[in-house]
């Protein structure tokens, strides 16, 4: 089946891909630009997971303070050059992860700088619901690690549901990012400001 000029710059048009990637995804679909952005999308976050050991040493730094200046934070996310932080697809990730860090609280970024303390509490009164249900010993452990991955989800940022599109977690935009600027892209750190309190 042949490929329209068309239909690839629809494409390109819908996801900022070449257009030998392109032809290639819409050939692969038997023309269905739908079927073809799926495409685009696997192959891109393929690509990104092979990026994530490269060091991003540009990136950007971005201000939020919420309505009413009682809330405020502060991001900083990197990239590997400063020509992908000057694109508007980086600068508007920035923006929206420092939204995500007003609006969903995290703790920390990824779950590995959880201190180990946190996470053992939080087993241990897990551990502690289940056996009030009277649950048997190996179902408990289930339990408990089920409920963990729960709280990993609303604490670490990576983890979160995306604010802007619940259906995706941040780590799955991330991902989506880095397949469109061919670059890694890392969340380095936040701080979370609240007048008159913790963070």
């Amino acid at each position: 089946m042949g490929i329209s000029a068309s239909q690839v710059k629809e494409l390109r048009e819908k996801t900022g891909a070449g257009v030998m990637e392109c032809k290639k995804a819409l050939t692969e679909a038997d023309g269905d630009v739908t079927k073809a952005i799926d495409i685009l999308r696997k192959k891109g976050i393929a690509a990104a997971q092979k990026r994530l050991r490269k060091t991003t040493s540009e990136g950007g730094i971005e201000a939020y303070v919420h309505p009413g200046n009682r809330l405020g934070v502060l991001v900083e996310v990197g990239c590997e050059t400063d020509f992908a932080a000057k694109t508007e697809e980086f600068r508007n990730f920035v923006k929206d992860i420092a939204m995500q860090v007003a609006a969903a609280s995290p703790i920390v970024v990824i779950r590995e700088q959880l201190d180990k303390d946190v996470v053992d509490k939080e087993m241990e009164i897990y551990r502690s619901q289940a056996r009030e249900l009277k649950k048997p010993e190996h179902i408990v452990e289930k339990i408990a690690l089920g409920k963990l991955e729960k709280f990993y989800q609303e604490v670490c940022l990576i983890e979160q549901q995306f604010i802007k599109d619940p259906a995706k977690s941040v780590k799955d935009i991330l991902l989506e990012l880095m397949g469109k600027v061919g670059e890694n892209i890392s969340i380095k750190r936040f701080t979370r400001y609240r007048l008159g309190g913790d963070t």
